[in-house]
């Protein structure tokens, strides 16, 4: 019994699998005025597509043998009296056919072949797009180059094909019946256009190189007028022009608003010269130009959006408005820093905006970044069991010539300094006694160029690990940066160490190993004489240069101190 189910069960799933899609019937409309050389070749080459059921020449009121040739190749011939123009004759040949798919070719084509019809009409049967157009290589195109591209690229810029003037289309009936055919040449980018602004699919199908009469200059001058007669109306009648014109007036002056209320609200705060009063009367005045604009381009944008029935104006709406768009986001972003900067206390409210400072280092100075930009930092305070340490960011580290694992001296307490924790990239955490110490409050925001001077006097012991010794540099930090003196620390040759740094003139800074003192440097009329000593069976080596750099590292001298000490490792430890 359950046998007889499955099997009752997969014969309706193939029943139902199996459904024959609708059949779709294509029909091929030619336009033909005066092609009684080419006319019949082409009707033969669409009557061999296996799927086209009827071909339509529409004979736009020829004076020599269209008709007769069109007939004998086996195509229906719709006859003008007159030559109505291009446009007139597809719109007659759509109107007369009843199949479900209509395709739009040329009749002067010299080399059409089925599968160039066939690569046109395909992806409309297959249900790939709402319009195919083709596009294809030939000899001329001046009237596309010269004037459809341009006005197209102004007035319409969403619409990018490389031959938007191709003569060859097709879609369904009811796509058709949405579009408004113009009579003449222009209607093949009026199509191209209004499909576009009702948001219908556009497919470019590149059908190879194909052969047909050239134009005369006279016909070239007319169909250029024609084209531009059509893409001017449209752009008319979807509200490019307005867009273009009044609403880019509109845009142009709100802003001239905003640039004086940038200008304004940074004169307040950079500018002293310029009295507050009017900074103030300046942002009164931009505000109320600004805001007075931005709502007549809102509303006439609205207006124009009404007449765009798919809203496919993404492209043309953002390359216009952009600049006013850019202006706004600006002055919001200010708008939003002095926000963040402000202080309401005690009913008095304080606005102190805080920059972050572009670093650029001009000389040659061994620095992990060239160009950065650091701060403004906010201080807080150390997290719980954590009194010895100081949490820094990188940024402020390089600052103040200070790395990880470095010690720092402040009213003779020391703390280790360590990484700020994740999501504390501009938070600076000192301990209580270091807060106290360097005269600051949680909740300050400071700028990278301060960190100097509040820091100045600490002491810091700066290490640089290699592979037999460790060496550690003592400095303090100076507010300001001088000249100073590069040097490196060589052990057996191989170098352990580069530094730079101030150091103060006629004076003497000892050198310990182990913390033995071994040697002493004097710097002397701002040159130093290279140190050559030798220690446990090692050979070292202080080789001093004077380079064009500055630092606000200050060497300890002998009376504060020993300004470099090394610490040779044991076997064991350099295994490690």
């Amino acid at each position: 019994m359950y046998w007889f189910l499955v099997i009752i069960t997969f014969l309706l799933a193939s029943i139902k699998s199996n459904k024959k899609p609708k059949y779709q019937k294509v029909s091929v409309i030619i336009p033909a005025y005066n092609e009684e050389e080419t006319v019949a070749k082409v009707v033969e080459v669409v009557k061999n597509v296996s799927f086209v059921d009827e071909i339509i020449v529409v004979n736009d009121g020829s004076t020599d043998n269209t008709e007769s040739e069109a007939l004998k190749a086996g195509a229906i011939v719709i006859n003008h009296e007159v030559n109505k123009g291009k446009g007139e004759a597809l719109n007659t040949g759509f109107k007369e056919s009843e199949c479900d798919i209509i395709a739009f070719i040329d009749a002067d084509i010299y080399n059409l072949t089925s599968k160039k019809v066939e690569a046109m009409i395909m992806p409309i049967l297959e249900g790939k797009a709402e319009i195919t157009k083709t596009k294809f290589a030939r000899e001329s195109g001046r009237v596309t180059e010269l004037t459809a591209k341009p006005l197209l690229n102004f007035f319409f810029p969403e619409i990018s094909f490389e031959q938007p003037l191709s003569g060859q289309f097709a879609t369904r009936k009811e796509i058709l019946k949405k579009i408004n055919f113009e009579v003449d040449y222009g209607v093949d980018v009026g199509i191209v256009i209004d499909a576009d602004v009702l948001g219908i699919s556009i497919m470019e199908i590149d059908i190879g190189a194909i052969q047909h009469d050239m134009s005369p200059l006279a016909d070239l001058h007319l169909m250029a007028n024609e084209v531009v007669r059509t893409i001017i109306n449209r752009a008319n009648k979807y509200g490019r022009v307005v867009m273009i014109d009044e609403i880019g007036y509109d845009i142009r002056m709100a802003i001239v608003g905003l640039s004086m209320v940038i200008l304004s609200l940074f004169t307040v705060f950079f500018v002293k010269f310029v009295p507050v009063a009017i900074a103030a009367v300046l942002t009164l005045l931009g505000i109320i130009i600004s805001l007075y604009y931005i709502i007549k381009v809102i509303i006439k944008s609205a207006q124009m959006f009404k007449k765009t029935p798919k809203r496919n104006l993404i492209k043309s709406f953002i390359k216009i408005h952009f600049p006013m768009i850019i202006s706004i986001i600006i002055l919001l972003l200010m708008i939003s820093t002095f926000i963040g900067a402000a202080h309401f206390e005690n009913g008095v409210l304080s606005i102190e905006p805080n920059s972050r400072n572009l670093i650029i280092y001009a000389d040659d100075s061994p620095r992990d970044n060239t160009i950065s930009v650091r701060g403004p930092f906010t201080i807080d305070s150390a997290i719980e069991n954590e009194s010895s340490q100081i949490r820094m960011p990188s940024d402020a580290m390089m600052t103040l010539g200070i790395k990880t694992n470095d010690t720092m001296v402040i009213n003779g307490e020391t703390y280790s300094i360590n990484d700020t924790r994740p999501g504390e990239q501009d938070i600076i955490r000192l301990p209580n006694e270091a807060r106290k110490a360097l005269d600051l409050q949680t909740g300050a925001v400071i700028q990278n160029s301060r960190l100097k001077e509040i820091f100045e006097g600490a002491g810091i012991l700066h290490r640089y690990e290699s592979d037999n010794a460790t060496t550690i540099e003592k400095f303090t930090v100076s507010s300001r940066d001088k000249y100073g003196c590069n040097f490196d620390v060589i052990m057996d040759n191989v170098t352990i160490a580069n530094s730079f740094g101030i150091f103060r003139d006629n004076s003497t800074y000892d050198i310990t190993v182990d913390d033995n003192v071994v040697t002493s440097v004097t710097y002397l009329n701002h040159t130093f004489s290279n140190s050559n000593f030798t220690y446990g069976g090692h050979e070292f080596e202080i080789k001093f240069v004077d380079r064009n750099n500055t630092s606000i590292k200050q060497f300890v001298r002998t009376d504060q101190g020993n300004f470099l000490n090394i610490y040779l490792k044991s076997v064991n430890e350099t295994n490690e």
